[in-house]
């Protein structure tokens, strides 16, 4: 459940410059793991085979694709917020995207955003810069440091 509801994006564009609540924990399991590697097709080693991760990786376990930490920010975004009139929202891209440390199966993460712009976009848009940094539990490094940009929309859209 969203931690902030808005009754609508003009209320919501109040948050620009804000920090939002921080996210609840979320355990990164071999199974994501193993999903995202099907689905993207990236099945290196260090991602899926545990027995190899553990002889032969410097963290001694298999870690999470770096891009499963970008994947991950709009469903944790839409833990921390709710726009009731919202009917639609659309990534838009990332600017800045940095890895600063692995995350190893069986670590928590949690998401810390604030927005940085709020712009209008379209009659019943906006485009929104989010600052987003994926933070695993008990590293002092984040997993993912970026800005992270989706379009929202409230009302019906025109064709």
């Amino acid at each position: 459940m969203a931690k902030l509801e808005f009754e609508n994006l003009a209320a919501f564009k109040k948050m620009k410059a804000k920090q939002l609540p921080k996210g609840d924990w979320i355990t990164v399991t071999q199974e994501m793991i193993n999903a995202f590697a099907l689905a993207t097709l990236d099945r290196q080693w260090i991602h899926v085979d545990a027995k190899k991760a553990e002889k032969e990786s410097p963290f001694k376990t298999t870690i999470a694709h770096g891009f499963m930490s970008v994947a991950m920010i709009s469903s944790m975004i839409t833990d921390l917020i709710r726009i009731k009139s919202m009917t639609m929202g659309v990534n838009y891209g990332l600017s800045t995207v940095r890895f600063p440390h692995p995350v190893p199966v069986g670590s928590r993460v949690r998401l810390l955003s604030s927005i940085k712009e709020i712009e209008d976009y379209s009659d019943a848009g906006a485009k929104v810069t989010w600052n987003c940094e994926v933070q695993i539990e008990n590293i002092s490094k984040p997993a993912c440091v970026c800005e992270f940009i989706a379009l929202v929309f409230e009302g019906e859209q025109k064709k």
